[in-house]
């Protein structure tokens, strides 16, 4: 059942959230210029690459363990920190961070610092006493969903195929979520070396959109 809560928490990881998370493509316009990303099936296999095996499951792992309200946030900001491997991979987390520890702020008064994102909705959210899982479920169905929505763009996919991709991703987003709420900091690691070098490579592209 749906409590306030429940409704708060939509609130704060929807797109409509000022976040700016519509600004970051997380490599995605690097992998789609290069060619490598062009059809809904090679979508879904980077996507689901990027939530197995880099930060989907990294930043889920972190996100549950800020949700303790006991937690170190300062020394989890500074893990986050150190695991981003280019520099604009730790601009779109500490930029989309910023702006919720802002809005949450402005909307409920509560001091929040500014912290690199999973870290920052695990602070912000944590007073809701929300179930791990479901809050790093829904996590992990904006973030993909917004890389979806990019790519029915600039692929371009027509609307259907991108729902549809983000649809067929939906049940490793929920098993990830939930294994994320069972885990510890030792069960972080990743190996998801296409999307960091893809990432190095869009900070000298000549034209991009996207900030990342």
């Amino acid at each position: 059942m749906l409590t306030p809560a429940h409704l708060t928490l939509i609130q704060w990881l929807s797109p409509a959230f000022p976040t700016g998370a519509f600004a970051y493509s997380h490599g995605l316009e690097r992998v789609i210029a290069a060619g490598d990303v062009t059809d809904a099936d090679s979508l879904e296999v980077w996507l689901g690459n990027i939530l197995h095996h880099g930060a989907g499951w990294q930043d889920a792992i972190l996100l549950c363990q800020a949700l303790n309200l006991t937690a170190d946030h300062a020394a989890l900001d500074a893990l986050v920190r150190a695991l981003q491997p280019s520099a604009e991979r730790l601009l779109e987390s500490q930029e989309q961070g910023a702006a919720l520890a802002r809005m949450v702020a402005g909307l409920t008064g509560r001091k929040l610092v500014a912290r690199l994102l999973p870290v920052a909705v695990g602070e912000a959210v944590g007073p809701l006493h929300l179930p791990a899982a479901e809050v790093s479920q829904l996590y992990l169905q904006g973030m993909i969903g917004n890389l979806c929505t990019i790519a029915t763009r600039h692929i371009p996919l027509g609307q259907t195929e991108g729902q549809r991709v983000l649809a067929r991703l939906l049940p490793a987003i929920f098993d990830l979520g939930s294994a994320a709420a069972k885990a510890e900091l030792e069960d972080l690691g990743g190996c998801a070396l296409a999307a960091d070098l893809a990432a190095f490579q869009h900070e000298t592209m000549d034209v991009r959109i996207f900030r990342t």
